[in-house]
Parts: structure tokens; C-alpha cells; sequence
């Protein structure tokens, strides 16, 4: 799962960014409205978590115009202002979520990982197909009970695909979603990662939809004759 910060205050940020990809995420870090926005508008997004004091565009513009232009990434406001009308202007300029400053960064992780089950239409922290479970807040992977051992990025692609399980997901999709602005994109590692996740968790976890890209599914969900 990606995620953009726009954050004027680099030590907040820095933390915010570090921590969220300690967690499992991709992140991109801004420090402005301006190049939040543009960001915003030209990358892919799971989340973003924005401030509303910011330089050079404000965050509530910045939000007002990412919804005017059809974006639809679930956003949570972080700002310092705690009055009931900043709240209020900020659910209405089409925020998601909302946290005042000074906060727990475990509840905003929280909050966070919340947003992201509701958009992509998980009730649980618990993901499942089949055999396989996915922690989203321990991170925990198992497989018939038994605890997986997965690098970061194949738990990313992995995390990613169970996320929206039964659909079938782009290898350009994969890429905009498990890398960060900065990363080096080569598509031909997304094919690596989906063998070494087949070695750990078995052949048939994810489907290859030749021309279009990856499926995974629940065998629970598959038509029975």
C-alpha cells in the first residue's frame, strides 16, 4: 500500500514517513501544498495523510481540488487545529478521517490502516484467502496456522493483492501501489515476487491472468458444481 504525507514540519514528517515504512508501507513525503497537490493528481495513492497549515497551498484547498478533479484516495487531516468549524470544514472539503495535533502515532497508524479496509471493502484487520491470513496490524502473515517469513516488498505485493481480493490487478498497478516516488520501478521484479511468494505459501495463491496481470482468490468463493 502507498501513501503520501503532506507535512510542513520536516521532523514530524521524517518520523511520520519512517515509521509508516517500518510498518509495511510505501511513502512519499511532501512539505508543501503545491507539491502535494501535484503528487496528488499524478501518482497513485491508498492514503494520504494531510496537513492543513501548509505553505503554499493550503491543505483544504489542496483537498477541495483533489475531490473537484475526481480523486478519490481516502484522506485523513492532521492538524494542529482542534476547533469543532476546522473539523467540520475539513469533513466537508471531502476528508475521510480527521486528527488534531499533538496525537499517538499508534492511533494514527490505526486510523490509517481503517481508512484503507473501508475504501478497498475489508471489514477486518484480518485478511483472508483460503489458508492464508494477513495481520494488517501485527503485519503477521500465516499459512494453515503456521508463520510466514516474507521480505518487505513481497509483503507489500502480497498485502496489496488481498487487499483487493477476486480482482484483477495491473503489473502497472502493482508497481504505482508497493513503490514509493523514489524507488527504481523495474516491472520484471514484480514476477520475482510473485514466485518467491509462491514458493512460501503455495503455487496456486495467486493466478496469473495472462495479458492482464495477477488475481488472488478465495477458494471458499469459487463456484462450486
Amino acid at each position: 500500500m502507498r501513501i503520501l504525507i503532506v507535512e510542513d514540519e520536516p521532523t514530524l514528517g521524517q518520523q511520520l514517513k519512517t515509521t509508516l515504512e517500518q510498518t509495511g508501507y510505501a511513502v512519499d513525503l511532501s512539505a508543501d501544498g503545491e507539491d502535494g497537490h501535484f503528487l496528488g493528481t499524478t501518482e497513485e495513492y491508498d492514503a494520504v495523510i494531510l496537513d492543513l497549515g501548509l505553505p503554499e497551498i493550503d491543505g483544504l484547498t489542496v483537498l477541495n481540488m483533489w475531490r473537484r478533479d475526481g480523486k478519490t484516495f481516502p484522506v485523513l487531516v492532521l492538524t494542529a487545529r482542534d476547533s469543532w468549524s476546522d473539523k467540520v470544514a475539513g469533513l466537508d472539503a471531502g476528508a475521510d478521517d480527521y486528527l488534531a495535533k499533538p496525537f499517538q502515532t499508534e492511533e494514527l497508524i490505526a486510523r490509517l490502516r481503517a481508512l484503507i479496509r473501508r475504501s478497498t471493502g475489508n471489514a477486518t484487520s484480518e485478511l483472508v484467502a483460503g489458508e492464508v491470513r494477513l495481520d494488517t496490524r501485527s503485519g503477521r502473515v500465516t499459512l494453515d496456522g503456521e508463520p510466514v517469513k516474507l521480505t518487505a516488498q513481497e509483503y507489500k505485493l502480497l498485502s496489496y493483492l488481498m487487499h483487493h481480493k477476486g480482482k484483477v490487478v495491473s503489473r502497472t498497478e502493482l508497481i504505482e501501489h508497493i513503490y514509493d516516488q523514489d524507488f527504481d520501478r523495474d516491472s520484471n521484479t514484480i514476477e520475482v515476487f510473485v514466485t518467491r511468494i509462491r514458493k512460501k505459501l503455495g503455487s496456486d495463491v495467486i493466478t496469473t491472468i495472462r495479458g492482464l496481470g495477477y488475481s488472488l482468490d478465495d477458494p471458499a468463493d469459487a463456484p462450486r458444481g
